[in-house]
């Protein structure tokens, strides 16, 4: 019998297979619980007979990463882990301390298909995606190592969720349900590089979390030499799509900007995104760049006066704090040199 990924299931999918099973319904919750915990084996779940746990282990498997490389900044306590997950295959996720909370950024595919020209994660290419219970693992594996309570998640790490649309929504439902971790949707932000179907059937879903659209440039023709992906889907396509969600969710969305030495970072392409920004009613997040071995892009020397003519002109503009710098904490950094 091919045994099924159970931490990929919600408590009625549960509840249903135990009826199945001829057990009782409650069950499900007791289970559910145990692995929100953590646990790695249907042994550990002392409260479920063992004629249960053996019907469990006949059906079923739990996920549970392996920790291949853990770095801690002595800067500022960021912690980033390379996970091995059980196929052999390894993705990187980075706990980050701010005043507000703890945040993790989890990684949603194994390695990118979208070849953004200043990322790390896309330079091994793309291998898969991962099921809701790995991009879950990333969560539940960084609270029980840390012992930090994680209050927010960011999925920034590699790969493009909404890529792996049906898998991302699953974990979001999973990490925010009442009887798990229960972080809030609003805690939750999600952020892809403009894919306008999937952004639209995200809509659709009218989830309060806050969805991060990774700009870069504010127009095609230097977008188009960072992000491939602009050749598919020209930016006014994808700024469109972005209206359309901010429609019908009315959740602000935000703009992730990376300044680039010498290529986004001029007075006319400020100007240029202040005006996308406030068409958008769209906050913006400006990003020191990551340098990253074997890319010729540096970052911008401009930053205070790109900053000053956002402001001038209107534009709602944060710098990102940088964190784990020492760590190299961008992810795919790590991933990279594991498998180099």
């Amino acid at each position: 019998m091919n045994r099924s990924d159970i931490k990929s299931m919600l408590p009625d999918e549960l509840e249903a297979a135990l009826v199945e099973m001829g057990e009782p319904r409650f069950r499900a919750g007791q289970i559910f619980t145990w692995l929100m915990r953590g646990v790695t084996d249907f042994s550990s779940m002392t409260n479920i007979g063992k004629s249960l746990q053996k019907k469990l282990d006949e059906r079923y498997y739990i996920t549970s990463p392996e920790i291949l490389r853990k770095q801690v900044s002595e800067e500022d306590g960021t912690i980033k882990y390379l996970w091995k997950l059980m196929d052999g295959s390894a993705v990187e996720s980075v706990l980050m301390h701010y005043k507000h909370g703890s945040t993790v950024c989890v990684s949603s595919q194994v390695g990118c298909r979208m070849g953004c020209a200043f990322c790390a994660s896309a330079q091994g290419g793309w291998v898969r995606n991962l099921s809701s219970s790995e991009i879950l693992d990333q969560v539940l594996f960084t609270e029980k190592d840390s012992g930090t309570r994680v209050s927010n998640i960011v999925m920034m790490g590699i790969g493009e969720p909404l890529d792996n649309f049906d898998n991302v929504i699953r974990f979001i439902e999973l990490v925010t349900h009442p009887d798990g971790i229960n972080i809030g949707m609003r805690h939750i932000s999600l952020s892809t590089c403009g894919l306008p179907e999937k952004i639209d059937k995200l809509g659709d879903y009218n989830l309060q979390l806050t969805l991060s659209l990774s700009l870069h440039a504010p127009d095609d023709e230097t977008r188009l030499g960072l992000m491939p992906v602009n050749r598919r889907y020209p930016t006014q396509e994808v700024l469109d799509a972005c209206t359309r969600y901010y429609e019908k969710t009315g959740r602000r969305i935000s703009i992730e900007y990376a300044l680039i030495d010498g290529v986004n970072d001029s007075n006319e392409q400020a100007e240029m995104l202040a005006r996308i920004a406030l068409s958008l009613c769209a906050h913006i997040n400006l990003i020191p760049l990551n340098n990253v071995d074997g890319s010729p892009l540096r970052p911008s020397r401009r930053l205070k006066q790109f900053v000053s003519l956002l402001k001038e002109k209107g534009a709602n503009v944060t710098v990102r704090r940088r964190l784990g710098g020492d760590i190299e904490a961008a992810c795919g950094q790590l991933r990279k040199k594991a498998s180099g």
